[in-house]
C-alpha cells in the first residue's frame, strides 16, 4: 500500500483549471422535501447532469491530459462496464488521441452504445471475459503489449484529483457545510472530496456510504487496509468493488467521519422516489447518499447537509427489477412455496379463506405430482402494507398450510430476482 499518499498530496485546484472548460459546473439544489423530512437544510450536487451523466469524466480527464504527447500518441486502455468507460471514452475524443475499452462480454448493449455514442470513432471497444476481473486481465495485457497507458477508475492521484473539483464547486456554492454523504466504490471521489473538505472546511464531516453488498471501505477501515472481498453483490454497480484503492485507502482513512452501509433494497425505493417525485433519474449509486440520510436522521435536524447524487447511468429495462428490490425491501412483496394437498379445490381454498382484500397473487407456478399426496407451488404476494403481511401469514398458520417463505432463503431467494 502507498502509505506515502495523504490529503496534501493532491493538488485540486490545478485539476479545476485544467477541467472547468471540459466538464459542467453541476448544480447545488436545495431538496425542499428532504429538509422538511429532517428538519435540515439539504442540498443534492446534481452529478448526473454532468456531461457523461456522472462525475468520471473528472478524473479521467485529468489524467489522460496530463500524460507526456508520446504516451498520448500511444493511446490509452481502460477496463469498465460503466460510467468510468464512458468518461474515459470521452475524453479521448476531446483529446484526439486512441482509446481501447475493454468490457465484460455479459455487457449491457445500453452501455456499450453509451461509449461509443462519448468516443466516437477515437474508440475501439473490446468485449472479453465473463467477469470484470477477466476483462480486467484482458485489458492491462494488452496495455502491456502495445506500450499503451492503462487509466484506472480510482487508484491514482490524478483521478482523485479530478474527482476532487466536486468538492471545490460545493464550496463555491455553499459554506458552514456539516455534513457530506459520499457514495464509495473505489474510494476515488471520497479520497478526493474529502481531502478538499479537510483543508478548505475541515469542521465538515464526511459520511461515506456503500451498499450492504460490497462493503469494501467498511472492511478495510475495520481491517487497517484494503482487504479483497470473497463476493459482492453487484446491484449497485456503479459502488460495487471487491477491494479499495491502495492510494485512495491512504487518504479515506484520515477523511472519513464515518461509514453507512445501504441496502440494496433501501437504494431501490430511493430511486424510484427520486424519479416519481423529483424526475430525477438516479443509477443505483447515485441514489446511495440520499438512501443513507435515514441512518442519521437523529444527528441531521437543524444541519447542513450536502448528498452527491454521482450518476444518472440507468438503464430502463433494469426499472422492473429496481422496483421488485424496492418492494420485497419494504415488505410489500412475498415469495411463498406452498406445498398444496394434490385434491381438487385446494387452490381456490386458498384464494377463498387465506388471501386478505387487499393481497394481490403476481406470480404462480405449479407443477401437478401425480403419485404424491402434495405438490408444491411457487407463490409471489403482493400487499398493501406490513401488518397486510402480518395478518396473512397468521391466517395461513391457521389453516396449518405447509409453507416456506423464499424471501427468507438467499439460496431459493436469488433465482427469482
Amino acid at each position: 500500500m502507498n502509505t506515502s499518499v495523504n490529503i496534501h498530496s493532491l493538488d485540486i485546484n490545478s485539476a479545476y483549471e485544467v477541467l472547468k472548460s471540459v466538464v459542467l459546473k453541476t448544480p447545488l439544489q436545495f431538496h425542499r422535501k428532504l429538509s422538511e423530512k429532517f428538519g435540515a437544510e439539504i442540498y443534492l450536487k446534481r452529478e448526473d447532469l454532468q456531461v457523461v451523466r456522472s462525475y468520471k469524466i473528472r478524473g479521467a480527464y485529468n489524467l489522460i491530459q496530463s500524460l507526456p504527447e508520446e504516451s498520448r500518441k500511444q493511446g490509452v486502455v481502460c477496463a469498465s462496464a460503466g460510467n468510468h468507460a464512458q468518461g474515459v471514452a470521452f475524453s479521448c475524443k476531446l483529446l484526439n488521441i486512441k482509446g481501447v475499452i475493454y468490457m465484460p462480454a455479459i455487457t449491457p448493449k445500453q452501455k456499450i452504445n453509451q461509449v461509443k455514442m462519448f468516443g466516437g470513432n477515437n474508440i475501439e471497444i473490446v468485449l472479453v471475459g465473463d467477469t470484470f476481473d477477466e476483462c480486467q486481465a484482458h485489458a492491462l495485457e494488452y496495455t502491456a503489449e502495445n506500450n499503451m497507458v492503462f487509466i484506472p477508475p480510482f487508484d491514482h492521484i490524478k483521478v482523485m484529483e479530478g474527482q476532487g473539483t466536486v468538492a471545490k464547486e460545493i464550496l463555491e456554492d455553499q459554506s458552514n457545510i456539516d455534513f457530506v454523504f459520499v457514495p464509495i466504490g473505489g474510494g476515488g471521489l471520497c479520497a478526493g472530496t474529502g481531502s478538499y473538505f479537510q483543508t478548505y472546511s475541515p469542521q465538515t464531516k464526511i459520511i461515506g456510504a456503500e451498499p450492504t453488498g460490497a462493503p469494501s471501505m467498511k472492511e478495510a477501515l475495520k481491517a487497517g487496509k484494503p482487504v479483497v472481498l470473497d463476493a459482492i453483490q453487484r446491484f449497485v454497480d456503479g459502488a460495487s468493488v471487491k477491494k479499495v484503492g491502495d492510494q485512495t485507502f491512504a487518504i479515506c482513512k484520515d477523511v472519513i467521519a464515518d461509514m453507512l452501509l445501504v441496502p440494496e433494497g433501501k437504494v431501490s425505493s430511493t430511486i424510484l422516489q427520486l424519479y416519481n417525485e423529483d424526475a430525477i433519474v438516479a443509477e443505483p449509486a447515485g441514489a446511495l447518499s440520499i438512501a443513507a440520510l435515514d441512518q442519521y436522521a437523529h444527528k441531521l435536524k437543524g444541519k447542513k447537509v450536502v448528498c452527491i447524487v454521482s450518476g444518472g447511468n440507468n438503464d430502463i429495462d433494469r426499472m422492473q427489477e429496481i422496483k421488485e428490490r424496492s418492494l420485497l425491501y419494504e415488505g410489500l412483496k412475498h415469495y411463498f412455496i406452498v406445498r398444496f394437498a394434490q385434491r381438487p379445490g385446494a387452490l381456490k381454498e386458498f384464494v377463498n379463506y387465506i388471501l386478505g382484500p387487499n393481497d394481490d397473487i403476481v406470480r404462480f407456478e405449479f407443477i401437478q405430482k401425480h403419485n404424491k399426496e402434495s405438490g408444491p407451488a411457487l407463490i409471489g404476494i403482493e400487499v398493501k402494507s406490513r401488518e397486510d403481511f402480518a395478518l396473512l401469514i397468521e391466517r395461513m398458520d391457521n389453516h396449518k398450510l405447509n409453507y416456506t417463505l423464499v424471501n427468507q432463503n438467499e439460496n431459493l431467494f436469488e433465482y427469482l430476482v
